[in-house]
């Protein structure tokens, strides 16, 4: 199979590109740590390392241990998902394209010869050094924007905006610790309502919402990680589709990809 392209992470954002890319005809394998800490899960393909399947929208991720159960996966017409944070499957796999989908605000390990074309989601990357393309995840007027020179915009640190509700939508662990969920996603939450502790500190939610996103419950987290997401909208089908954001920069990855493929031809 030649037509396979690697995502290096597979939460919320990363999987509004998988799932274009998916559907657009190319085979998909994700590779994800052994713990990933999404916190929109019902709309992260990387909830298939601890179920062993995902379901997001039309696509349909099944967790592999190895070469043959990730070609198995293709032929299922799934996306494959492997644990392998080092990318050590690149060894046996030769994609078109990879994708750093992590979103760590750096890179933590992507090169510019992991793949005929390798492509990085935000901040942390420079198109031409660590990679060909970066994407713009910032939302603006340059949201998914192809970069081939430089680097995408600073990390501002602020969450987008929903009916006027900004940093407030986000839940931040109060402490270092386990998180231990009293609240489950998709529950209605008042101004002030415990959603979670982390050790014996109280989450409270800001403002009057829905539970959209929150990290699973006994997950390891640090001081200030972002652990949740109250949606002031109170709609659960947002629960179960990708965001608005997640979409537009899986059109710019796709976009991407097409572009490596062709300068690819125009070499040969």
């Amino acid at each position: 199979m030649r037509n396979i392209v690697v995502f290096r992470g597979g939460g919320d954002v990363a999987t509004g590109s998988i799932q274009k890319v998916k559907r657009s005809g190319f085979n998909v394998l994700v590779l994800e740590s052994k713990n990933p800490t999404a916190v929109r899960r019902t709309v992260s393909i990387c909830e298939a390392v601890y179920e062993g399947y995902s379901n997001v929208e039309d696509i349909s991720a099944v967790l592999v241990k190895n070469k043959q159960e990730i070609y198995k996966a293709f032929e299922d017409d799934k996306v494959a998902v492997l644990v392998d944070e080092k990318a050590k499957i690149l060894d046996e796999i030769k994609p078109i394209a990879l994708v750093d989908a992590i979103i760590a605000k750096r890179n933590i390990g992507t090169t510019i010869d992991m793949a005929p074309t390798v492509i990085a989601l935000g901040p942390g990357f420079s198109a031409g050094i660590d990679c060909d393309i970066v994407i713009e995840t910032n939302r603006g007027h340059n949201l998914s924007r192809l970069i081939f020179n430089g680097e995408a915009e600073k990390n501002t640190g602020n969450p987008g905006n929903i009916e006027g509700y900004t940093t407030q939508r986000v839940l931040y662990s109060p402490d270092k610790g386990r998180i231990r969920n009293v609240l489950k996603l998709g529950d209605f939450v008042e101004e002030g309502q415990i959603i979670a502790y982390v050790n014996d500190k109280p989450v409270k939610s800001k403002l009057k919402g829905m539970l959209r996103g929150l990290i699973r419950d006994n997950s390891l987290v640090r001081l200030n990680m972002k652990i949740g997401d109250v949606d002031p909208r109170r709609d659960r089908r947002n629960l179960y589709t990708i965001s608005d954001k997640a979409r537009a920069i899986g059109g710019g990855t796709l976009e991407a990809i097409l572009i490596g493929e062709r300068n690819e031809k125009s070499k040969n």
